[in-house]
């Protein structure tokens, strides 16, 4: 499994990484994986402002549902548009392609008090 050490991780499994004041939000290599393969990523929270852990998203697999939950809080800036046509983005590429949205960050801050890839790789064993 990936752990990108650039990257900050939450115990729901989503990673962040920060540029400026702009956050770029998706799930984990471990989350895909435990998901299954991707069919249906819905995200409506474009231009709202949401504090950390509210549900900016869902993400649909095979097998289940679940809930995304916004690792700091901001303003929801973009949607990763391909994942309309290509949600299996999130499985082959979850760090890249596969990221799910932007936000402007409240506090970049916040940020630095999530887990670190050693951190978050412990977590999941």
């Amino acid at each position: 499994m990936n752990f990108p050490s650039e990257l900050r991780y939450t115990k729901d499994h989503e990673w962040i990484s920060l540029n400026g004041n702009v956050a770029t939000i998706g799930i984990t290599d471990f989350a895909q994986r435990e998901l299954g393969d991707i069919v249906y990523v819905d995200i409506d929270t474009v231009g709202k402002s949401l504090d950390a852990e509210a549900v900016f998203g869902t993400v649909e697999a095979v097998k289940t549902v679940s809930d995304l939950f916004l690792p700091v809080a901001g303003k929801v800036l973009e949607v990763n548009a391909a994942l309309n046509n290509q949600p299996e983005l999130v499985n082959a590429d979850p760090y890249g392609e596969g990221w799910m949205v932007k936000i402007e960050v409240n506090n970049p801050a916040d940020v630095e008090t999530l887990m670190s890839a050693e951190a978050y790789q412990q977590m999941v064993g």
